[in-house]
C-alpha cells in the first residue's frame, strides 16, 4: 500500500508563477490544486492597530494543495519554502497532512492500494 500525504501551503499569489515552474521541474510531480483565500497575520507579529485596521486587514492569499507519495513530500515542501519566502511577515505556511484513504471518482478504486 502506498503512503501518501496532502501538502498544503498558503502563499502570496504573486509567487505562483515561480512556484509552478519550480514544482514542474520535480520529476514525476503529480500536479496541484489552487484555492483563493484571504488571511491576516497574528496580531502579536504586527504593531498596534486601530479597530478599523483590525477589521479590514485581510490580504489575498492562495492555498496550494498537492497529493504526493511520502517520498516526495520533503522535496515539494522545501521547494515551496524556497520559492515563496521573501523574508517578510505574511509569506505563508506549509504543512503535510496524512491521507488515510483516497478513491478515484471515475471508478471508486482505492488509489492507495494501486501500485
Amino acid at each position: 500500500m502506498k503512503e501518501m500525504k496532502e501538502i498544503r501551503a498558503i502563499v502570496r499569489p504573486n509567487r505562483l508563477p515561480l512556484l509552478r515552474e519550480a514544482l514542474r521541474g520535480i520529476p514525476n510531480f503529480p500536479g496541484l490544486t489552487l484555492t483563493k483565500a484571504e488571511g491576516f497575520t497574528a496580531p502579536a507579529a504586527v504593531g498596534k492597530r486601530t479597530v478599523k485596521e483590525e477589521l479590514t486587514d485581510y490580504t489575498p492569499k492562495v492555498m496550494v494543495t498537492v497529493l504526493a507519495n511520502d517520498a516526495m513530500v520533503e522535496e515539494i515542501r522545501n521547494t515551496i519554502i524556497m520559492i515563496c519566502s521573501t523574508g517578510q511577515i505574511g509569506d505563508g505556511i506549509v504543512w503535510p497532512v496524512p491521507i488515510a484513504t483516497m478513491h478515484r471518482i471515475r471508478n471508486g478504486s482505492d488509489m492507495l492500494a494501486e501500485e
